[in-house]
């Protein structure tokens, strides 16, 4: 199933997107697409509704994030060799965790707003998990047994304010707008291989990443269970899985987002993104 919210922002409603591609409304079943809605009894029920009795949802209504109400959005930061190297960074022994503020939280073509003092914002197109159920100490032959699905998120970054201004990456990661997430929430079951899927970003209209989830450090399995050994996660936990190279930060000179420029992103089996840059507010 591919969930979605669609609606203004802060009055999204919970829909599916049918196999003709059309918005059905869930909104007489669920209250949204949240943490209690992710649970693998209720995501087993939606599958069981024959979505032609669904009301389809008229127009193109602005889509939300696909998911709501997330406590954590965690990050993996150097998770593929190419990417590291660009970066100028060594591949990490073990996973790089940081977080993003969930307030960065957006949607899928909601404006990326440029912070106040910004001159480094850069992209980063990443497969998103999204976790299902209470997951502590998880093994990692079982690990994906937690996840409820999988998102495209765009890890956005002030790199001046991630490296330069002292102090933990998240102060570069988590403006408003810096976390656009979605179309879709892409329940587990469609994903045959999280590790087989095509990721490309490009700004106005240049391809600048074209990876593939074969290359990362750490699988997500890996990651599920590695981060269950530091802190539970919960239902509608974000993980940001890392970006593969071409980030602005990599280029020769180094390319960085203005107001007037526009992002597209996808990720394969997972959808589209795509963001105009504005000027602080």
């Amino acid at each position: 199933m591919k969930l979605l919210r669609y609606g203004p922002k802060g009055e999204e409603k919970p829909g599916l997107l049918d196999n003709e591609g059309r918005i059905r409304d869930l909104s007489e079943i669920l209250s949204d697409i949240n943490p209690e809605s992710v649970d693998d009894n209720i995501l087993q029920k939606l599958r069981s509704l024959d979505p032609e009795q669904l009301t389809i949802v008229d127009g193109n209504p602005r889509l939300g994030p696909c998911i709501a109400g997330s406590g954590k959005f965690v990050c993996v930061g150097l998770n593929y060799s190419d990417h590291a190297a660009e970066s100028g960074m060594p591949v990490p022994p073990e996973p790089v965790l940081f977080f993003k503020a969930t307030s960065a939280i957006s949607g899928p073509y909601d404006p990326i707003e440029l912070p106040r003092g910004s001159t480094k914002t850069d992209w980063e197109v990443e497969l998103g998990i999204v976790i299902g159920k209470h997951a502590k100490y998880v093994n990692e032959e079982d690990a994906l047994d937690y996840v409820a699905g999988y998102c495209a998120v765009n890890d956005v970054s002030e790199r001046g304010f991630q490296i330069e201004r002292s102090g933990q990456w998240v102060k570069g990661k988590s403006a408003d707008t810096f976390g656009p997430v979605g179309p879709w929430l892409v329940t587990r079951d469609e994903i045959a291989d999280p590790q087989n899927l095509r990721l490309t970003l490009d700004v106005n209209g240049k391809r600048y990443q074209d990876g593939s989830t074969q290359t990362m450090v750490y699988n997500v399995a890996f990651i599920v269970s590695y981060i269950s050994q530091f802190m539970s996660l919960q239902p509608g936990d974000i993980i940001s899985t890392g970006t593969p190279p071409g980030v602005g930060m990599g280029q020769k000179p180094p390319v960085y987002l203005k107001a007037g420029d526009v992002v597209s992103l996808s990720v394969e089996g997972l959808g589209n993104q795509r963001q105009e840059v504005i000027a602080p507010l």
